[in-house]
């Protein structure tokens, strides 16, 4: 007989994002505060050395580390990269402690409210993120199509999201934040539990915002910024970008207006001037809003992969 799996839920894969850490050990002290729906979730703390040092990773961004490229080069010793090997040893799908669901907890510098990030669309991935948003209406960014960003911790178990919470400066914890979160974990839980108990009614659509390509500061040769983010811009995450609006503003008072490319109108930015985002060349990202319709597919592979789920003892 199969072994039952478990949620795994990961606060700190980036160390210097502390709300969901600070929750993560609320509820293994205290598991009654949680409403988890029948489930029993393993609470980890993703990256220990980089919260330990309240820095975002020690060596490289441990969820970039997940590729399977990096995952098997054993000439790759960066200790997030050994991080990555053993949280899969643990709680992979047929790890020490198999879980087969991952909700990795994170927060937000930008202005991007409360938000789930799913990374291309594997079918329970969708159906999971679709009973979310009916039931808290949280936006959805869809990352996809971007070869410089890759190697996802959620994409290596058989379903997973991510939640965004914010705004909140790194390094700090604040109760809306913490409250936010907690609220976005009760209700994927809450969505497992149905879908486990075979319950499960997702709404008729999806909203996502796709995501097109990102956009970096315009930079000296030297890599030093030449620009910032335009006040008009800055804070409206979420919010359509059209052509010739002020994006970038030098410090002689110079406007660079937004030239989108051929066929890729209209377009939403997100993730505008995130704090963590600069070392990857990114000012903000490009999306398209598109309404999806929810196919009986997403419902059955959701169904299948919580089927596997151990119930709270």
């Amino acid at each position: 007989m199969e072994r039952l799996r478990r949620v795994l839920v990961v606060g700190g894969t980036h160390g210097n994002e502390r709300n969901a850490p600070w929750l993560l050990e609320h509820w293994r002290q205290d598991p009654a505060r949680l409403r988890s729906a029948g489930l029993e979730p393993v609470f980890v703390l993703g990256n220990p050395q980089a919260w330990s040092g309240n820095q975002r990773y020690v060596e490289r961004d441990l969820n970039r580390c997940f590729s399977e490229a990096l995952l098997q080069d054993s000439s790759v010793q960066a200790l997030e990269v050994r991080r990555a090997r053993q949280l899969l040893e643990q709680y992979g799908p047929d790890g020490r402690e198999p879980c087969a669901v991952a909700i990795d907890l994170h927060s937000t510098t930008s202005a991007m409210g409360n938000c789930l990030v799913v990374y291309g669309r594997r079918p329970a991935d969708l159906a999971l993120a679709a009973g979310i948003q009916a039931r808290l209406g949280l936006p959805i960014y869809l990352h996809e199509g971007d070869a410089s960003q890759t190697g996802f911790l959620v994409e290596r178990w058989p379903c997973g999201v991510v939640l965004e919470v914010g705004p909140v400066p790194q390094g700090v914890v604040q109760a809306s934040i913490c409250r936010h979160t907690q609220l976005g974990l009760e209700a994927a839980l809450a969505v497992l539990g149905q879908a486990r108990s075979g319950q499960l009614r997702l709404p008729a659509a999806l909203v996502v915002h796709r995501h097109l390509r990102s956009l970096d500061l315009p930079r000296r040769p030297d890599g030093s910024p030449l620009a910032c983010i335009h006040p008009q811009l800055q804070s409206r995450d979420w919010r359509p970008l059209p052509p010739g609006a002020p994006v970038f503003l030098g410090p002689d008072g110079e406007v660079i207006r937004f030239e989108p490319l051929p066929d890729q109108e209209p377009q939403v930015a997100v993730f505008i001037n995130e704090a963590a985002y600069g070392e990857k060349g990114i000012a903000l990202s490009l999306t398209r809003r598109e309404v999806w319709p929810v196919p009986p597919e997403w419902s059955e592979a959701l169904e299948a992969c919580a089927s596997t789920l151990a119930g709270a003892a």
